[in-house]
């Protein structure tokens, strides 16, 4: 076993794609699944409130989705196994880039309508959303476990 240098164990950990599928996971979850959930269960925020809020909460998650998904890209790409990464990489960037141009604007436009006093008409955009938010989830723990986890050549 050969000694390797603190310098050469930081480069070969950064250009793993796991550490960065499993922060945006961590970031995500915490969002998603436990920050406005909670906030919609306040008893003392008011609808109109809680929409407000959310609508900026997923507006910056978005954008540091976005950050993730450079950061992935860029990490796939010095990795030394685009191959192996390109497709999860790709519908990453799909379900961002849906959420992003498609969904969120849509969905805080049918927030600023229900702020305005109005009913929005029905729509798939909530339930989509929350469709891709599951999936990606779904995919950057898996991809980040399966990045982090040596492969049976790499066990002593």
């Amino acid at each position: 076993m050969t000694k390797q240098t603190m310098a050469a164990r930081i480069r070969v950990a950064l250009s793993n794609p796991g550490w960065v599928c499993l922060i945006w996971f961590g970031m995500t979850a915490g969002v998603s699944l436990l920050a406005v959930p909670a906030q919609f269960g306040a008893s003392s925020a008011t609808r109109a409130v809680s929409l407000d809020v959310a609508r900026t909460i997923f507006t910056t998650l978005n954008k540091a989705e976005l950050i993730a998904l450079v950061v992935l890209l860029i990490v796939v790409r010095v990795s030394g196994n685009a191959r192996r990464w390109w497709a999860a990489a790709s519908v990453l960037a799909f379900i961002v880039l849906m959420q992003t141009v498609w969904l969120l604007p849509e969905l805080a436009e049918r927030s600023r309508m229900i702020l305005a006093g109005t009913e929005p008409p029905p729509s798939i955009a909530h339930a989509a959303y929350s469709t891709l938010e599951l999936v990606k989830l779904g995919l950057l723990l898996v991809l980040g476990l399966a990045a982090i986890t040596p492969s049976k050549s790499q066990k002593p």
